[in-house]
């Protein structure tokens, strides 16, 4: 599946396939999503997103990798 972001994911929780908080939506923009990590993301669940160093404010995600978009959440799929 893949997912539409709108302006009513800002503030939304982000999760990985298994429901792990891995960040918080900042912005909105087209086709993709401004992400806060959460200071606990792993390193592997970084680089699987193509995230770089820690020391960012907001990472970008792309909605091919997407699950799902809740009232509440956006769900990643598998990594």
């Amino acid at each position: 599946m893949c997912a539409h972001f709108s302006d009513h994911d800002e503030g939304k929780r982000v999760v990985n396939a298994d429901g792990e908080a891995i960040g918080i939506v900042e912005h909105v923009h087209g086709s993709t999503v401004h992400v806060n990590p959460d200071p606990g993301v792993t390193d592997t669940i970084r680089s699987k997103l193509g995230w770089g160093d820690a020391d960012e404010e907001t990472y970008e995600l792309d909605e091919s990798n997407v699950e799902s978009i809740t009232d509440d959440e956006i769900r990643l799929g598998r990594l």
